[in-house]
């Protein structure tokens, strides 16, 4: 009964998705007008990367790693998720027809979480344009596309906007949350009714609305994050002013803010932050939930900033200061030159 049940539903499902994503293209194709569904979606890629043989990401994040890219000029800039390419020595871009062109690293940025590369040649593809998250509401109907065309296109909701905070010192002050879940969502397309790009994929999440109902989707950066850090990601790889960041990674047990990794050579690590430490307060101050204590780390300054730590470790309160810096110096990043 149970599958018959869910039979019927998915079979039902698909078609209500079937609906909504000729809904969507059709609103593409008529903003394109003579452009066909290939040629809107001939701008996202597929990528790969090789990182550096002494890389801090290779243990966690790969030594080779594969997702979706996002040709945004004529020229062959690709914006991809950073965790993709992040220390990459070299990559390889590949069309949906089965070019497959070299490409240089250009950037990264530890707080967006978005990486820049360029092609070696043009691609000759159409780049994809860039709308507004901001002006994508809950309930809208989107597309997610990774690499392969059509193919790789589904039809989605957005089901959330709202704050997200990674444990990894990640803070976004509004994610976009769609369901249902996109398998290929590293580096995907998330592209609005009128065709244009408004977020790049990032994340798998088991509560995609925040509710509770356990509803799995997607999770992805606005793309209104970008136009800000741009320039400088081009110029000089990086943005100019960065947060500061200690090297730890912080999960919230039964509201308790609790360390569940010290990164080695980190400056939390040399101060004395250790694995299984509770963050009792920030320079005094009590952090309630994972993102305040973001934001009272941050508030002391750029990277460089000293933090006062009050930790509770086997029952006893210990104050430890945390010298920051940013991530980006700890990593071995290669940006290429032009």
């Amino acid at each position: 009964m149970r599958n018959r049940l869910g039979l019927t539903t998915v079979r039902g499902a698909c078609k209500l998705l079937a609906g909504v994503a000729l809904v969507v293209v059709s609103t593409i194709a008529a903003q394109a007008q003579s452009l066909t569904l290939e040629q809107l979606l001939s701008g996202v890629v597929h990528l790969k990367t090789f990182i550096t043989p002494d890389g801090r990401t290779r243990d966690t994040l790969g030594p080779e790693r594969e997702g979706t890219g996002i040709v945004i000029d004529d020229n062959g800039l690709v914006l991809t998720i950073g965790y993709l390419m992040v220390e990459a020595i070299s990559a390889e871009i590949t069309t949906n027809d089965g070019r497959t062109v070299g490409a240089n690293v250009v950037g990264y940025d530890n707080e967006s979480g978005f990486g820049l590369l360029q092609t070696i040649t043009p691609l000759k593809v159409r780049a994809l344009q860039m709308g507004k998250a901001s002006d994508i509401k809950v309930g809208d109907p989107v597309v997610v596309a990774s690499y392969g065309g059509p193919g790789g296109m589904a039809p989605v909701h957005v089901v959330a906007k709202r704050e997200f905070a990674g444990n990894w010192e990640y803070l976004l002050d509004e994610a976009i949350f769609t369901a249902p879940l996109h398998p290929a969502w590293s580096g995907a397309a998330l592209i609005s009714h009128d065709g244009k790009l408004v977020g790049v994929g990032s994340l798998r999440v088991p509560d995609a609305s925040g509710k509770g109902d356990n509803q799995l989707g997607n999770m992805f950066v606005p793309i209104d994050r970008l136009s800000p850090i741009l320039a400088d990601l081009i110029s000089d790889g990086r943005t100019a002013v960065a947060r500061p960041w200690l090297g730890i990674n912080t999960d919230d047990v039964g509201g308790h803010l609790v360390v569940s990794r010290v990164t080695a050579g980190a400056p939390a690590e040399k101060a004395g932050v250790r694995k299984g430490d509770i963050i009792v307060a920030v320079n005094g101050e009590t952090p309630k939930s994972l993102p305040d204590l973001y934001r009272k780390i941050w508030s002391h300054g750029d990277a460089g900033a000293d933090i006062p730590l009050d930790v509770l470790r086997n029952h006893e309160r210990r104050a430890l200061q945390v010298h920051s810096i940013n991530r980006l110096d700890l990593l071995k990043l290669k940006k290429s030159s032009f």
